[in-house]
C-alpha cells in the first residue's frame, strides 16, 4: 500500500524526460523515462532509478492524432488500461480519459482551472517575466470517477527550473484504479510538459 502524498520530481541534469515518483516516507517507487527528442510513443517506467526491473511500458496507438490513446502494460505485456486526450475538449481545460482493460471509462483527471493555463501561455511569452510563471502558476488536477466521486488530486508545485508535483488521495481506491491513475498521470505530465 503506497503512503501518500506522492512527490513527483522531473530531473534536469540528464538529457531525458525522466523523473521519479517517492512515497510520503521519501522511498521511490518509480522511474519514468522517455528519450529526448522522440515523439511520445513509448514511455518505460522502472521500479527505481536503476532501471534494473522494468514495471510498466506506456504505448502510443499506431495512429497519432490530437486525440491519441495511450495503452498501460504491465512489464509481462498484459494491459490494464488506456489513457485518451480529449482533443477539443483539452484545449481549454485539460481533460484525460482513463479506460480499464476492458475499455471502460472509470476515471476522468481534469484541470481545476484553466485561467491559469490561459496566464501561463501568455506571460511565458514575454521576455524575463516568462522565466517567473513555473513559479506563480501552478495547475491542479483532478481525478474523479465517471459518476463524479473525487479520488485524488495532483497539484504542480511552485518552482524555477525543476517540475515537482504532489499526488494527494481523496477517497479510497476500487479495484486497479489507484494503478491506471499513477499511470495515467505520468503519461499527461509527459505530455502536458511544456507547460510551466
Amino acid at each position: 500500500m503506497l503512503q501518500y502524498p506522492l512527490n513527483l520530481q522531473f530531473n534536469i541534469a540528464t538529457l531525458a524526460n525522466d523523473f521519479s515518483i517517492k512515497d510520503a516516507s521519501g522511498k521511490t517507487i518509480f522511474y519514468v523515462r522517455q528519450k529526448m527528442f522522440k515523439l511520445v510513443e513509448e514511455v518505460n517506467v522502472y521500479a527505481d532509478e536503476s532501471k534494473s526491473l522494468e514495471a510498466y511500458t506506456i504505448q502510443a496507438n499506431k495512429w497519432l492524432d490530437f486525440s491519441a490513446t495511450y495503452t498501460f502494460k504491465r512489464a509481462n505485456g498484459t494491459e490494464i488500461g488506456k489513457i485518451a486526450r480529449k482533443g477539443w475538449a483539452s484545449v481549454w481545460k485539460t481533460r484525460y480519459d482513463i479506460f480499464d482493460a476492458s475499455g471502460k471509462q472509470d476515471l476522468l483527471i481534469q484541470e481545476e482551472n484553466a485561467w491559469i493555463k490561459v496566464l501561463d501561455a501568455l506571460l511565458s511569452e514575454i521576455p524575463l517575466l516568462g522565466i517567473f510563471t513555473g513559479y506563480f502558476f501552478n495547475p491542479s488536477y483532478n481525478v474523479t470517477r465517471s459518476d463524479g466521486t473525487f479520488v485524488a488530486k495532483m497539484k504542480k508545485n511552485p518552482s524555477f527550473f525543476g517540475r515537482k508535483f504532489t499526488i494527494e488521495k481523496g477517497n479510497d481506491f476500487q479495484s486497479g484504479e489507484e494503478e491506471r491513475m499513477i499511470l495515467g498521470f505520468m503519461m499527461m505530465i509527459l505530455m502536458e510538459r511544456y507547460r510551466g
